[in-house]
């Protein structure tokens, strides 16, 4: 029991680059005091105390604003970041080091005995405010994006954003353009903050920038055919119709990435500007 202790207390200094101190951690983390209530409780639910059990489970959500039935399974090393909102049924099933971030939800959508809530695999992170609702299978090392509302099975290693939740495959070969000092890193950290990726595709954005595209080709080859057919002689009226132009749709993350690129180009003239002042005026 003591070295499950010490596994979530220290699970928090290598997922929260805020935790300073070993007192501090057990004292303010209400996703820490809220494990360990829950191991307690599920030794209680297990000793058929399950009143008592639930009646101590409800006092932790009074106190951490975590809710975690007596009933759910808790693998080692689960860390709740914040942790307020987090609700966890009775028949969820969490592998290893997991890492949940605040109002999250391990819901069940029926009503029925038996398997209702959803099974974690290990090293799953799922971003703030999401929901994975019924008996479903998150592979290991899947992650959820913030507020996205998983209904399906998610494959290992698959990312999941939007509502519903759609899987977005990663970028295998920018992955292995990553020194290895960033893999170690990213795999010591488990997740970037809150299920987000820096690369992370818009799916919507992706579909409807497929869709221009698919346009772009048909005008072209619409072009082509109304030459040919007016190279064999027949009269074909000209109608005028508007230029899509480039309008491809640029998702927030590229967005934001592209805003950086332009600040870091700015500065740089304005550094290059200013040398070259100062030159004509020491001229």
């Amino acid at each position: 029991m003591f070295r499950r202790m010490r596994e979530d207390i220290r699970c928090v200094f290598d997922r929260d680059p805020a935790a300073r101190h070993w007192f501090e951690v057990i004292s303010t983390y209400p996703g820490v005091h809220a494990i360990l209530w829950h191991r307690f409780n599920h030794r209680l639910w297990g000793w058929h105390l399950k009143w008592l059990a639930r009646w101590i489970s409800m006092f932790s959500r009074w106190v951490t604003g975590i809710e975690i039935h007596p009933g759910a399974q808790i693998g080692r090393r689960f860390f709740i970041d914040h942790g307020m909102g987090v609700v966890i049924g009775e028949t969820a099933v969490v592998g290893d080091d997991c890492t949940l971030y605040h109002g999250v939800t391990l819901g069940g959508t029926s009503w029925s005995k038996g398997q209702r809530h959803p099974r974690l695999g290990n090293n799953v992170v799922i971003g703030a405010g999401a929901k994975v609702l019924g008996p479903l299978n998150l592979g290991d090392g899947s992650r959820v994006g913030s507020n996205a509302v998983v209904l399906k099975d998610v494959p290992p290693g698959a990312t999941v954003v939007g509502v519903p939740g759609r899987i977005i495959a990663s970028d295998v070969s920018e992955r292995t353009m990553q020194s290895q000092k960033v893999q170690d890193m990213a795999k010591k950290l488990g997740f970037d903050a809150y299920g987000m990726q820096k690369h992370m595709p818009d799916p919507v954005a992706n579909a409807i920038n497929a869709m221009l595209e698919h346009i772009h080709v048909m005008d072209k080859r619409m072009e082509e055919m109304c030459g040919a057919i007016k190279s064999l002689g027949i009269e074909i009226a000209d109608l005028s119709i508007s230029d899509l132009g480039p309008c491809e749709i640029v998702s927030s993350f590229q967005d934001f990435e592209n805003t950086d690129s332009n600040q870091g180009n700015s500065d740089d003239k304005g550094v290059g500007s200013s040398h070259s002042e100062e030159s004509e005026s020491d001229k």
